[in-house]
């Protein structure tokens, strides 16, 4: 497996063109968590998917290297974060919702560039992605 950090492109339309890349850490609070991060005109946009407690429903792969990048629902569902088209499906999914910020056009007149980082709980994101990808 290549540099797991390293940024990848995906190209949505004519206009649209995102790098992306996946970690997976431990945060201050001893929870793991596996986040997404795009990158579009100066706006950064982080999906994080953090371990639930068991029975939760909420699994991450909490360091382990088997079936890293990959998050589940405990009822057999299962989203690869490495996988492009799941990028994809996560993207088109916030953008329906309205999640993404501005418009981001780079066409350099200020509207949309320069925004703060935003970050979405992948969780919220999970069954219409999971139904989007499957089906």
């Amino acid at each position: 497996m290549g540099d797991d950090r390293r940024q990848r492109r995906l190209v949505v339309d004519e206009r649209t063109t995102w790098l992306w890349s996946h970690r997976q850490k431990r945060g201050r609070d001893g929870v793991w968590r596996d986040a997404l991060t795009l990158y579009r005109d100066g706006v950064r946009v982080r999906i994080v998917f953090r371990a639930g407690p068991p029975g939760s429903g909420r699994w991450t792969t909490e360091g382990g290297s088997w079936y890293e990048g990959c998050v589940g629902d405990g009822r057999g569902h299962l989203l690869n974060l490495r996988e492009p088209g799941v990028v994809r499906a996560l993207v088109e999914e916030a953008g329906r919702r309205g999640l993404l910020p501005g418009r981001g056009d780079g066409d350099g007149d200020g509207e949309g560039e320069g925004e703060g980082p935003v970050e979405l709980d992948g969780w919220d994101l999970f069954p219409a992605v999971a139904a989007a990808v499957d089906g």
